[in-house]
């Protein structure tokens, strides 16, 4: 998920093991993302970074330009054991923010009962890309609210994450206004998430989606669907959901990378898309591992004609709900 973008200069300070030849530009290069990684990243104090900085300057040997230290500077990510931090090549930085990405639909639908069901899908590509999944989403919601929903499924089972503030725009009018979550960096300073007026907030600031009417006054009362394909930026709304009132999620433990990333573009057009925040809930708990569900539910997917457990269960919850019942 992205949190910040900053721009990268370049820095020396690091010699060539004894006999290579690397380049200038190489070293500074290969310098400047390892700096990036031990002045930022979330777990940079369980790093020798000295060792770090000495493997890595070995495994990029004779490089002469900065594609050559690429596998270096993703080995150096590895050792960071968040599982959720790489290194975008120049080609793929510039697909990611494409207008061509392929993505699922947003799907809202009327369930049976006056439920409504959402299903959001990863959110990525172009502010264009983007600012269509949130008129889709917020069509879909609406779609899902007739006649009037007395509770609501949220699907998050095909996220696999992307930008989390699209899809906070679209969950916003059902999630609430109010606090609903936050970023801890490692010393543990908070940057909170908030909705107001149906439209996600960063520390107060706005993120650019519009305004949106709360649905059902924004405390209906809400099933959350995990899945292990639930990763990231998905993790991170199915985060937003924890401590709501009336709300409880049904399926299956998440991925297990519930946290907030910055993309560093590199000199070469690279991004280093480093994780530098751990997701904290409403109530201040934070996550950094696999979420597991309110109530485990193993999942059926792909199997044409059958019965959806997870969805069975949840919406039986929301059957005895007050106003659904």
């Amino acid at each position: 998920m992205c949190v910040l973008a900053a721009g990268v200069g370049c820095s020396g300070g690091e010699a060539s093991p004894p006999g290579r030849a690397m380049s200038d530009e190489a070293r500074s290069y290969l310098s400047s993302a390892l700096d990036l990684m031990e002045d930022n990243a979330l777990r940079r104090g369980d790093v020798d970074w000295d060792e770090v900085r000495r493997t890595a300057f070995t495994e990029a040997g004779d490089a002469q330009r900065p594609s050559d230290t690429h596998q270096a500077i993703t080995a150096a990510l590895d050792k960071l054991g968040d599982g959720h931090s790489e290194l975008f090549t120049p080609q793929r930085a510039q697909e990611m923010s494409g207008d061509e990405q392929v993505r699922q639909p947003v799907e809202g639908r009327a369930l049976p009962g006056r439920v409504g069901y959402l299903s959001l899908p990863s959110a990525r590509g172009s502010e264009k890309v983007l600012q269509q999944y949130v008129r889709e989403g917020r069509d879909a919601v609406a779609k899902a609210d007739r006649p009037n929903a007395c509770g609501w499924v949220i699907d998050l089972r095909r996220n696999r994450g992307g930008n989390m503030w699209p899809m906070l725009a679209v969950v916003g009018p059902i999630l609430g206004d109010g606090d609903v979550g936050s970023f801890v960096d490692a010393d543990g300073k908070k940057t909170v998430w908030s909705i107001e007026k149906g439209s996600p907030r960063l520390d107060g600031d706005s993120t650019g989606w519009g305004t949106s009417p709360p649905v059902g006054g924004g405390s209906a009362p809400v099933a959350v669907l995990t899945s292990r394909s639930t990763a990231s930026s998905g993790e991170a709304v199915t985060v937003a959901f924890r401590g709501r009132p009336d709300t409880r999620s049904f399926g299956e433990d998440t991925t297990g990378v519930p946290t907030g990333n910055a993309r560093h573009r590199l000199s070469d057009g690279a991004i280093l898309n480093l994780t530098e925040v751990k997701d904290a809930d409403r109530t201040g708990r934070t996550y950094d591992s696999p979420i597991p569900p309110d109530q485990p539910v193993v999942d059926n997917p792909g199997r044409r004609g059958s019965r959806d457990p997870v969805l069975g269960t949840a919406t039986e919850w929301l059957s005895e709900q007050p106003g659904c019942a």
